[in-house]
């Protein structure tokens, strides 16, 4: 069974730092480019951050360029996601996501930035 299983959400305060982790199961991981999205309360879902299959590239979205770091290990099926300097803004619901059709989504893991 095809299956994406984020973790490490959580509350923080401003300027802190999360690290979430998205393990995968039931395919051929490094087969597959992946990618981060969010979701904010009331918003749409939108593309954080997408890497290649071999990590020869990366990309991210301009809100968070310089701040989050996407990452993986196709050794233990995972991908990984960074988020330093947390904002207020940043607050969502955070999905990985295998990125070729049929695209395959997690369950998603809240992270909330609140003083």
């Amino acid at each position: 069974q095809v299956r994406l299983v984020e973790s490490g959400g959580g509350s923080v305060q401003p300027g802190g730092s999360l690290r979430l982790s998205c393990a995968a199961s039931g395919f051929t991981f490094s087969n597959y480019g992946m990618s981060w999205y969010r979701q904010p309360p009331g918003k749409e879902r939108e593309l954080v951050a997408s890497i290649t299959p071999t990590s020869s590239s990366k990309n991210s979205a301009d809100s968070v360029k310089g701040r989050f770091t996407i990452s993986r290990d196709n050794a233990k099926n995972t991908v990984s996601l960074q988020m330093n300097s947390l904002k207020p803004e940043d607050t969502a619901v955070y999905y990985c996501r295998r990125n070729t059709y049929p695209y395959v989504w997690g369950q998603g893991t809240q992270v909330t930035v609140s003083s």
